[in-house]
């Protein structure tokens, strides 16, 4: 996860920690399924339910504040609001995160439905529909992704899966990180690319929490790349892993750094591009995550605008101080859809999220799914040439905010970008 998103830190850890327990699978030892075969499973990580048993009903719907970074959105995930009056709360309601076990009040104010905003969270936009529709999907390509355990049995990617591994996973049950990232990814109804095979691992870069603090060890996510490069050996050239996404940025500072760094530079010599927080140390890649009104049409360009947890940054013009690297004048940043997205969640094989506000994790992984379907149409593309083709056909817009006009872009457009790579 990705540091500035600071509120999913705390959230990501705490429910990544609960038991501390290894699972004891040594993947070393474990096959991947071939040739569409039956997928290879070492665990089935219990489902989570996020709290929701402790829940119960609220007793009064918080309001939103704006200001707080720390709490940018009103959390109301399993709560019953079934007895409350919320014919006033629009603005609560428009800036709040809920999941299909939240129950509501009969009457809710108008334009409110939680129906219809997790439907619009589900899309993946930008036109990806119609690539969709027209088989062009990430079939016939591979994507693994490194995160915290994930519930394998979700409907939304379970047909995707070919293998699931772990590597010093501390995660006792499913986390509320892992089935996002996989749904953004292949996901069928919200992924950029629903065709593509998913190759997991679940990995924890920590030795544990130590007074509130992390005590990094970044040598396991070292591991899990490495191990990604084994299985893509044993793979036939049709259906190879062409991309891991990683939802983390990796510090010199951290334990285990130079490993993590020679795993990456084995990857890109074998041709696999490693989409990661951590991309302009890497790649010199530049990528921020947009936000969007949850009543808004994800299609349409003009939804789209600065992501929350950078949004502050970027009218004050401050985007260069969110990388840890700053882009050189001109270097253009590329951008994706961020906020306001529905996902898997690991209550249940059926049950889902919306997130009113997002992180660059959710960034990485829809990327990663950009990168696949360029991969299924032109099979030897490389990271630097699709990087440079998703800026060149990107789009540019303009937001508004107390009166003043701000352009806006690079906002990738898929459609252009796979018109571009068949060329």
């Amino acid at each position: 996860m990705h540091l500035p998103q600071r509120r999913f830190v705390a959230l990501s850890l705490l429910f990544s920690v609960l038991g501390l327990c290894l699972a004891g699978c040594t993947a070393e030892q474990r096959s991947p399924g071939e040739g569409g075969g039956e997928p290879t499973i070492v665990r089935r990580p219990p489902m989570n339910n996020l709290g929701s048993d402790k829940r119960g009903k609220l007793e009064e719907m918080p309001a939103f504040n704006p200001d707080d970074r720390n709490q940018p959105f009103v959390d109301l995930w399993g709560y019953d609001l079934s007895h409350l009056d919320l014919r006033d709360r629009l603005d609560d309601l428009l800036n709040s995160s809920f999941d299909t076990r939240t129950k509501w009040p009969s009457v809710l104010p108008v334009p409110f439905d939680p129906v219809k905003v997790m439907e619009l969270g589900r899309r993946p936009g930008l036109g990806l529909e119609e690539l969709h529709r027209k088989g062009i999907t990430g079939k016939g390509v591979g994507i693994a992704i490194l995160d915290q355990a994930i519930l394998v049995e979700h409907e939304e990617y379970k047909d995707r899966i070919r293998c699931y591994e772990e590597i010093h996973c501390l995660d006792h049950v499913a986390s509320m990180h892992g089935p996002a990232v996989a749904t953004i990814a292949v996901g069928k109804t919200a992924g950029v690319a629903p065709g593509a095979d998913l190759y997991y691992i679940g990995e924890s870069h920590y030795d544990g929490i130590t007074a509130g603090t992390i005590d990094w060890n970044l040598s396991y996510l070292a591991r899990a790349i490495d191990r990604v490069l084994e299985i893509n050996a044993t793979l036939p050239r049709t259906g190879k892993i062409r991309v891991i996404s990683i939802s983390l940025a990796w510090r010199k500072d951290r334990k285990g750094w130079e490993d993590v760094a020679a795993s990456v530079e084995k990857a890109r010599k074998a041709g696999v591009f490693v989409a990661s927080c951590s991309m302009p140390e890497t790649y010199g890649f530049f990528l921020l995550g947009m936000g969007r009104d949850p009543l808004a049409d994800p299609g349409d360009w003009s939804s789209w605008g600065p992501g929350r947890y950078w949004a502050g940054d970027f009218f004050e013009g401050k985007t260069a101080a969110l990388f840890s690297t700053a882009p050189d004048r001109g270097t253009p940043i590329l951008m994706v859809p961020m906020d306001s997205r529905t996902v898997a969640s690991p209550s249940g094989p059926g049950d889902y999220i919306f997130y009113r506000v997002g992180g660059l994790s959710w960034a990485v992984p829809y990327v990663a799914g950009l990168y696949a379907l360029v991969c299924q149409v032109r099979p030897d593309i490389t990271p630097e040439s699709f990087w440079e083709l998703a800026v060149k056909t990107g789009r540019t817009t303009r937001v508004s905010r107390d009166g003043h006009a701000y352009e806006f872009g690079v906002i990738a457009d898929p459609r252009a970008l796979i018109e571009a790579a068949l060329k």
